[in-house]
């Protein structure tokens, strides 16, 4: 018996979050949408590659307040990525924010909200740290009373 992985991650939102959704995890981090089985409630599947690693349900109702972190323990989840100048360009483009951390021997991230408020991040190879962010900088989102400016 072992423990491989993660699965999936699964997101629920309100029916109107979804096209927000779909931009942010397909245009902005370059998922896909794919087959999901036909549950009773609607919802996406997003893949990476052939897998759907990010499940999108509609759990909520129209007047839901969103996240609150006060009473959650879920705090990100965080995607191996490259190519750190293409996903600056990117985000920048569709206008989502993000901070960035150069932490050393923890790799460069990138951190940022989707639609509905979990956090996300990036993790990028040391050697793809771009030389315009300091080494020892930690995210405002990440850590919000440690944060250094650049």
């Amino acid at each position: 018996m072992k423990l491989s992985g993660i699965h999936h991650i699964n997101i629920g939102c309100r029916e109107s979050d979804l096209p927000a959704i779909e931009k942010f995890y397909c245009a902005g981090l370059g998922m896909t949408v794919g087959p999901r089985p036909d549950f009773p409630n609607k919802g996406l599947w997003l893949y990476c590659g052939d897998h759907p690693l990010v499940h999108v349900v509609c759990r909520f109702k129209p007047d839901w307040p969103g996240i609150d972190e006060k009473r959650s323990g879920y705090d990100h989840t965080a995607y191996a990525v490259s190519g750190v100048q293409q996903f600056r360009d990117r985000l920048n483009k569709l206008g989502i924010p993000f901070d960035e951390q150069n932490v050393p021997n923890a790799g460069f991230q990138m951190f940022m909200r989707d639609p509905v408020g979990n956090k996300v991040e990036l993790n990028f190879p040391n050697e793809e740290t771009p030389a315009d962010v300091a080494r020892g900088t930690l995210s405002a989102l990440q850590f919000p009373e440690q944060a250094v400016q650049r």
